[in-house]
């Protein structure tokens, strides 16, 4: 089967990895031996600092592996428990959060940019300030899939707070005309992410990160979820990312600026990772945090697409129905989730460098664990 994510929308780094092939393969796991070393086997072949994966079937985590180095050149082991920077995984999270806060009555789904915004509305481009909370959810509000040049070196500045940022940021993307008429094709976007980050900041009054904490996290008991790149700046307490520069790998620990946090900003350890996809699959099933009928708007893509509110929906044999995917990556690491619903079957799988390399092994990883998992 072809296991593929989309990848085109990432923006990932190509080129091979150049961590060396003889390093040791340190290993943290739970199940079974021979999968262990498909996994150590799996992460040498592509040269990969560190690979780790989840799996969930029946509503607990069965099996779970970890190997490699936290940092290349350094010989600290990664463990389970580490934490993985989840790149576009956050969009997800971000989209959990505005339902949360619809089912609390602060916003709507149809709550437009004008509403909210109005201090902004005269200098929008007159083609925003209709546009929804939820067609910002599913890109499809016309924000550009790039942003204006000065407004991402202005981004990268990170002048006052990060809520400060983000305001000063979509004031700037939302006074240029939208990539496309709004409501009329999907177009993958940091920018429409942090608008609609912005967006719950306005109505409540908090921090984006206050609010994924206190409405996400912290109900869900992610204790291992943060913002930013994990650890200590200079130790090796968790793992660092890495980039590829002239077919090596360099260790690095830098990431997006705050102003795009709602859309790729977030890290947390691969079992809590899981967690969080027990909670999007039986939440379909009964209410807990979020009505179903909620938590199914935001798996359905609109009419004629695949993308939903931070999902990717794609129908796939081995998940007896419609599978749930997003991949995420800051060009320094990678994790990819993938969900069957109907079959009570997640896997996740990070490597903490991007690139064609970590990709392949991110999929081989998946690959095995649904073939191992999914059917029974």
């Amino acid at each position: 089967m072809t296991l593929r994510f989309w990848l085109g929308a990432l923006s990932l780094v190509a080129g091979a990895a150049g961590v060396a092939a003889g390093a040791a393969s340190w290993l943290s796991w739970s199940g079974d031996r021979d999968m262990e070393r498909r996994v150590a086997s799996i992460r040498e072949a592509h040269k990969l600092p560190a690979l780790a994966v989840v799996v969930v079937k029946g509503g607990r985590i069965r099996e779970s592996i970890a190997v490699g180095v936290r940092k290349y050149g350094d010989p600290t082991p990664v463990t389970i428990q580490d934490q993985f920077h989840l790149g576009s995984e956050t969009k997800s999270m971000t989209a959990t959060l505005a339902a949360i806060m619809i089912e609390a009555g602060e916003i709507r789904w149809d709550s437009t940019l004008g509403e909210v915004f109005p201090e902004l509305k005269a200098g929008m481009d007159p083609q925003y300030p209709d546009v929804t909370l939820e067609q910002l959810l599913q890109h499809r509000g016309g924000v550009p899939a790039e942003a204006p040049p000065d407004a991402w070196a202005q981004a990268w500045q990170q002048q006052g707070t990060p809520m400060e940022q983000r305001y000063e940021f979509i004031r700037a993307i939302l006074s240029r005309p939208p990539e496309a008429q709004p409501g009329s094709k999907m177009i993958y976007s940091n920018q429409g992410y942090a608008v609609a980050g912005a967006m719950l900041e306005k109505v409540s009054g908090k921090p984006w990160e206050d609010l994924m904490t206190q409405r996400l996290f912290q109900p869900l008991h992610m204790e291992s979820a943060g913002f930013g790149p994990p650890g200590t700046p200079g130790a090796v307490d968790q793992p660092w990312g890495h980039a590829i520069e002239n077919g090596a790998a360099r260790p690095s620990q830098g990431d997006n600026p705050p102003a795009i946090a709602p859309a790729a900003r977030a890290h947390c350890s691969l079992p809590d990772l899981a967690r969080y996809t027990i909670f999007h699959m039986e939440g379909e099933r009964e209410a807990g945090l979020l009505k179903p009928e909620t938590m199914r708007r935001l798996h359905t893509p609109p009419a004629g697409g695949h993308y939903a509110c931070g999902w990717i929906a794609v129908p796939r044999g081995w998940a007896g129905g419609m599978a749930l995917n997003h991949g995420g990556s800051n060009k320094l690491w990678l994790v990819v989730m993938w969900l069957a619903p109907k079959k009570d079957f997640s896997v996740v799988v990070g490597a903490n460098i991007a690139g064609d390399e970590a990709a392949k092994g991110c999929d081989e990883v998946i690959d095995a664990m649904i073939g191992r998992w999914a059917g029974s």
